[in-house]
């Protein structure tokens, strides 16, 4: 009879040299010469049948296995919850790189545009693709520093790094983008002195900016859309709680600069018919006062998902649907997304599958507690008992374990 474990170095190292003892069989754990991990290394354990001891006369191996083996299965999954995290990652990662290109050509069309003109919104609208010019540049330093392996130090990885360097990033907003273009129209309505040039450009530029700026916002809904359907919440849930912070701030800040070109172009035109710069001036403080409204946004966002919440209610709700469901399960109490659920299990149901994995088992006991004479031995055989119901329960964990995480990809650990 053969078994087959998965090796990794480092997993199972201090188990090669020893023997498992296990209901009258032993085991014996050998690696591959060069462990690597990889889905088509194993290593091989040989169990032949022998007369050893049953293997709770030996606690400590035991335990040390199961531990083995049970970090083992966590690391598997961990590596393919990772594949899956970079994949969505990537994802934004292309949504960034898109609206930064998009963002760079446009700041230079507008500061173009600006200087001709002389328009207080132009130049509020260059300040804005350069504001997000630089924001980009923060999110995507984010999303790299958020796709490094975890360590010892960081065992959870750095995914909440997105959150902090979005956070950076929305107060950029709030100051470069909202700060100094409501600072330029208070100045240009004191200072209203200034006179509009030829506003061609601007309008050139407006218009080049409401086509990449069109381009980004609905490439990044895609990907936000998608994003949200594989999370099982709407889009505006997943625009205010979802999960990847990088393309949902690209997203907003589209919009914002949607909204920002139809501003300047309203503002600029009025102003030009009108031969009135504070029209002008006036859309480059409805500008900043747009920005100043995203950004605040952007950073409640990102505090919210620095800090430890709850998941969604109705996640909650299925994840203890998926335990009370199952018959070792008799219910779950005081539940903490972030923390851990007080579980009450079924012992009876313990037992049952327990009797049920060892078929032989009953009459083999019954025969040895017609044996037993003294009240040590009896003490003895319930001990050997409860030792194999609380590995029983072990077991029954690590399923429970497995299947959520399997069924509900957003729930990283337990």
């Amino acid at each position: 009879m053969q078994c087959l474990f998965a090796s990794r170095s480092g997993v199972l190292p201090r188990l090669l040299s020893k023997r498992v003892v296990r209901a009258g069989c032993s085991v014996r754990v050998t690696a591959a010469t060069s462990p690597s991990f990889h889905p088509a290394h194993f290593a091989r354990a040989q169990v032949p049948y022998s007369n050893h001891r049953a293997v709770d006369s030996n606690a400590a191996d035991l335990g040390e296995y199961k531990s083995q083996v049970r970090q083992l299965k966590r690391e598997v999954t961990e590596v393919k919850q990772r594949a899956s995290r970079k994949k969505i990652l990537q994802g934004s990662q292309k949504v960034v790189a898109l609206a930064m290109v998009s963002n760079v050509a446009l700041f230079s069309g507008k500061l173009y545009a600006a200087g001709v003109s002389g328009s207080a919104s132009m130049f509020s609208e260059a300040l804005h693709s350069l504001a997000d010019v630089l924001n980009e540049s923060l999110l995507m330093w984010g999303i790299w520093r958020s796709l490094r392996v975890p360590d010892p130090q960081h065992p959870y990885g750095f995914t909440s790094e997105r959150y902090a360097w979005a956070l950076v990033s929305g107060v950029g907003i709030f100051f470069l983008g909202g700060g100094v273009s409501l600072y330029h129209g208070i100045s240009g309505l004191i200072h209203a002195q200034h006179v509009l040039g030829d506003v061609t450009s601007s309008w050139m530029a407006l218009g080049a900016s409401l086509l990449f700026e069109g381009g980004t916002m609905t490439y990044a809904y895609r990907h936000i859309a998608k994003s949200a359907e594989t999370a099982g919440v709407s889009v505006v849930d997943y625009l205010r709680r979802g999960a990847d912070p990088t393309a949902v701030q690209v997203f907003v800040e589209d919009c914002a600069a949607v909204s920002g070109v139809v501003i300047a172009g309203t503002c600029l035109s009025l102003a030009k018919y009108l031969q009135n710069p504070l029209i002008d001036s006036i859309g480059s403080i409805t500008i900043g006062v747009l920005l100043s409204a995203v950004a605040t946004f952007l950073i409640k966002r990102n505090i919210a998902g620095l800090v430890e919440t709850r998941m969604p209610a109705h996640r909650e709700r299925e994840i203890v649907a998926e335990l009370e469901s199952d018959p070792v399960v008799s219910s779950v109490q005081d539940v903490k997304s972030t923390a851990l659920a007080e579980i009450l299990f079924n012992g009876e149901e313990v037992t049952a599958r327990y009797l049920s994995r060892n078929p032989d088992l009953f009459t083999s006991e019954y025969e040895t507690l017609k044996t037993l004479t003294t009240r040590r031995e009896v003490e003895l055989w319930v001990q050997r008992q409860g030792g194999r119901i609380v590995s029983t329960l072990g077991n029954e964990v690590d399923r429970l374990e497995l299947n959520i995480m399997r069924k509900r990809p957003e729930v990283k650990h337990m």
